[in-house]
């Protein structure tokens, strides 16, 4: 940690949704959808490796009073629930919190694979034995160079898993609007934070 206080040590009283002798329910300040919620330890500790079996009985023991929360004020179709556990798994807060994510129908193209989508290309393990032996159009050098799309084989899942994939892209469009960019934006910034090349001829 910086010098900065820790957010989790003493929350936002707005934000607090369930409390306990050793837990707190909070809204996520960063929401990835309406309802997100996080359960921290009252006790500063970095990761659930490091909590006690008090601690961790008593966060699992909150999911449901984080589940009966979010229905009451969002409403949900399901979930995702994880721990980001290690910088290397993503961890940039680190006081230990367990992520209680809504998830509605229609929220994103394929939701299969769900948490397995920290590593994108190993996701959908479904759709890639499904599509094991369709051999995609390739260049000369082996690469991917036309998706087709449609309603048996949409084109942004594929679009999306194949920037997270890629060191570069080139895209070819007869024209471009501004709503089609912002739904491949993030996907197209972290590439070129990778340090990856990004042309685009319209």
């Amino acid at each position: 940690m910086s010098g900065e206080p820790c957010p989790f040590c003493v929350p936002n009283a707005d934000s607090v949704f369930y409390r306990d002798a050793l837990v707190i329910g909070l809204w996520d300040g960063f929401p990835v959808a309406p309802g997100h919620a996080l359960l921290v330890p009252v006790r500063h500790v970095k990761t659930w490796f490091d909590a006690s079996n008090e601690e961790r009985t008593a966060l699992t023991r909150a999911i449901d009073a984080a589940r009966m929360a979010i229905e009451s004020n969002y409403g949900a179709d399901g979930y995702n629930i994880g721990i980001n556990s290690g910088e290397a798994a993503g961890q940039t807060v680190f006081h230990l919190h367990v992520h209680v994510i809504p998830r509605r129908h229609g929220d994103v193209a394929d939701p299969r694979g769900g948490v397995r989508h920290v590593i994108p290309d190993k996701a959908n393990y479904i759709q890639d034995a499904a599509h094991v032996h369709q051999k995609p159009a390739t260049s000369a050098v082996g690469r991917r160079v036309l998706f087709t799309g449609g309603i048996d084989d949409p084109l942004l899942p594929q679009l999306k898993d194949e920037l997270a994939r890629s060191n570069a892209a080139d895209i070819a469009v007869a024209f471009t609007l501004r709503s089609g960019l912002e739904l491949i934006q993030a996907h197209l910034q972290d590439l070129l934070e990778r340090d990856g090349r990004v042309r685009v001829l319209t």
